[in-house]
């Protein structure tokens, strides 16, 4: 964006403090001359621009009372941020230039085909802040629902590689993975990554929030140590101990991925798509040069059947091939809920009992971390199948692992403790049976009702898994909470779910009487 010169009296910033979340947003009064002589209207696209080159563009509301004055211009708080300008500095107001790329966004609507260049054109624009969050809305929605072929996938992606930064290690083989989602718990990343590095394999890893989830792996890293590193700083971490666990969003690699999963986030989409363009992008820019894709699959995680995974795993298959990358897929059980906590902090406690080698640790955890592992080792060393496995359990079980991790804590900034909910609440089994299905999606919503993971201690500890028998009065699970509304919510949802977790009473008694 270039500065606009000056074409009227400028008006006075002022910081409003309004939380408009991600969308900037200026506020002018109804009466301002700026406003009749420029013809803004609410929810007008504005650019703001002040001296050194300072620009923004953002949506206007307009005010009637006397909350500004007509020679002010007000500020949300990501707009102040973002716009780093002085209270009572000159701001000038205009017009932005079109935004041509939305007659792409259109054409994707009505169900066209768009080129390298267009995606490029839409993905630019993004990033430059052109996009309203109803753009971004628009942009998602016209992408979804297998509305992207495989060349188009591959055309997204490059173009979110583009936008951004791009990591060159100069090295022959850099390692990533990444689990599609769906399944609460699964917190296996942090894990993988010290066994892996522990061994002595280069994996800088860069993990996204969570987007429809209850927790992403850099909101669970971040109740254990800092995540948001410069690239500097990333690199310097990979430097001194082989790896690293960081939030993607802070070394904008990718960072249109970013501002298009604020909005997915909100309308609680994960198209297959973009899905892959994310994650490709973001390990692209990484640098990364073999990647292992985990698919869960089960009746209730985000692939629920094989036939759904084999094509998901296809067409990461035809995008990374497009773009020189090497992957394997994995595909794992996506029955029941990995580990025993769902939540940032709740995960956090599950992952370091699995480092610690505890005997309470959740064994379903463990060895799908290891899996993981084993197979990700296999992809890059010379190894005969199931000796990465073998090799990640001895790193694992030698302490090793956890050795690593604690080092990788360390460069980052130090390991802290996970905070705890102080309010909880037990479902207890009303009579006894066997575990005969856990329902992922509802028990997820349970934990994002809870505050998940906005509230980083809040979510769901499991006490039950899937054939598992149970007494009545025995607890099911736990809802944490670190506020006595969000643990409300949360319990109301259960009372109207009454089958996330369903008990079989005739095959308690064919096992009592067998």
């Amino acid at each position: 964006m270039n500065f606009v010169p000056e074409r009227m009296a400028p008006l006075r910033a002022r910081r409003m403090g309004i939380d408009t979340h991600h969308e900037p947003t200026l506020y002018l009064r109804a009466e301002s001359p700026v406003c009749r002589s420029e013809g803004f209207e609410s929810l007008s696209r504005i650019l703001a621009s002040s001296h050194g080159n300072k620009c923004i563009i953002a949506s206007l509301n307009i005010i009637t009372s006397d909350l500004i004055s007509d020679d002010e211009v007000g500020f949300s708080e990501v707009a102040w941020r973002r716009f780093k300008v002085e209270p009572e500095a000159p701001v000038w107001l205009s017009h932005p230039r079109p935004v041509h790329s939305l007659s792409h966004v259109r054409a994707k609507v009505y169900g066209h085909r768009l080129s390298d260049a267009q995606f490029s054109d839409i993905i630019n624009d993004i990033v430059d802040g052109q996009y309203a969050e109803v753009h971004l809305a628009a942009f998602i929605t016209a992408c979804g629902d297998d509305k992207l072929d495989d060349d188009e996938i591959t055309s997204l992606t490059r173009a979110m590689v583009d936008s951004g930064s791009r990591i060159d290690w100069k090295l022959p083989v850099v390692l990533d993975k990444h689990c599609v989602g769906g399944l609460p718990g699964n917190r296996t990343t942090p894990i993988v990554i010290s066994i892996l590095t522990a061994c002595g394999i280069t994996i800088p890893k860069t993990s996204s929030r969570a987007i429809t989830s209850p927790a992403g792996t850099a909101d669970t890293m971040e109740t254990l140590t800092n995540v948001s590193l410069s690239l500097d700083q990333m690199r310097d971490v990979v430097r001194r101990v082989g790896g690293c666990l960081a939030w993607g969003g802070s070394v904008r690699l990718s960072p249109a991925d970013d501002l298009l999963i604020q909005v997915e986030r909100a309308l609680d989409i994960d198209s297959e798509g973009q899905l892959i363009a994310s994650v490709l992008s973001k390990k692209i820019a990484a640098g990364a040069t073999h990647v292992l894709i985990d698919i869960p699959v089960g009746p209730t995680a985000k692939v629920r059947s094989q036939a759904a995974a084999d094509k998901l795993a296809a067409s990461f298959e035809a995008v990374a091939a497009n773009l020189d990358l090497k992957i394997r897929v994995l595909f794992t059980d996506g029955s029941q809920p990995v580990g025993r906590g769902i939540g940032p902090a709740l995960e956090a406690r599950d992952i370091l009992a699995v480092l610690q080698n505890r005997a309470d640790s959740p064994s379903d955890l463990r060895d799908r971390a290891v899996l993981i592992a084993g197979a990700m080792l296999e992809m890059v060393k010379d190894m005969a199948p199931g000796e990465g496995i073998d090799l990640a359990m001895k790193t694992l079980n030698s302490g090793a692992a956890w050795n690593k991790f604690m080092a990788i804590c360390a460069a980052q900034g130090g390991m802290k403790t996970p905070p705890i909910a102080p309010y909880r609440y037990a479902l207890i089994a009303k009579k006894s049976g066997i575990v005969t299905n856990i329902d992922n999606r509802q028990l997820s919503k349970v934990a994002k009702l809870a505050g998940a993971p906005a509230d980083p201690a809040a979510g769901v500890d499991m006490h039950v898994h899937l054939g598992q028998p149970v007494d009545a009065g025995t607890p099911l699970l736990t809802i944490h909470a670190e506020s006595v509304g969000e643990l409300n919510y949360a319990v109301d949802y259960l009372g109207e779910h009454t089958d996330i977790i369903c008990l079989s009473t005739e095959r308690r008694d064919k096992e009592k009487h067998g």
